[in-house]
């Protein structure tokens, strides 16, 4: 005797595949967001990723000495791809630069620290999954 269950598909109704890009608008409107609830490293990392166009394993890795010198923040980084091996070059924009480095002063970051480490308050870790969950 057998019984089938019909389950319906969790991603259905659901968009799949490639995302459209994110807007000018769009960007601008979470950085506003992260910078009035003070949230110091979310609008670092994602400045960052805006910039880098890394992928997320590579952003995670950033290392605070990839993207300084002694206490100055490169306007020009480059870092090795873990996917491709292969060396990408990008811009930090002036926001991103005072970002990142109000994240480096608050978290005292030393240069082979992590540049995005992990969260210092439990309510910016949610709020990043729940902002990447939304993106994505």
């Amino acid at each position: 005797m057998e019984t089938t269950h019909h389950r319906e598909p969790w991603n259905k109704g659901k968009l799949i595949g490639q995302k459209p890009p994110l807007k000018p608008k769009d960007i601008w409107a979470i950085r506003i967001h992260l910078q009035n609830e003070g949230h110091v490293r979310d609008l670092a990392m994602f400045n960052l990723a805006i910039d880098s166009k890394l992928r997320g394993c590579d952003l995670v890795n950033l290392r605070v000495r990839d993207i300084t010198h002694g206490h100055q923040i490169l306007m020009r980084a480059m870092v090795i791809q873990r996917k491709t091996q292969r060396p990408v070059q990008f811009e930090l924009t002036e926001p991103t630069r005072t970002a990142v480095t109000a994240w480096i002063e608050k978290a005292h970051l030393q240069a082979c620290a992590r540049a995005i480490g992990l969260s210092t308050d439990e309510a910016s870790r949610q709020f990043l999954v729940r902002q990447l969950a939304a993106l994505g």
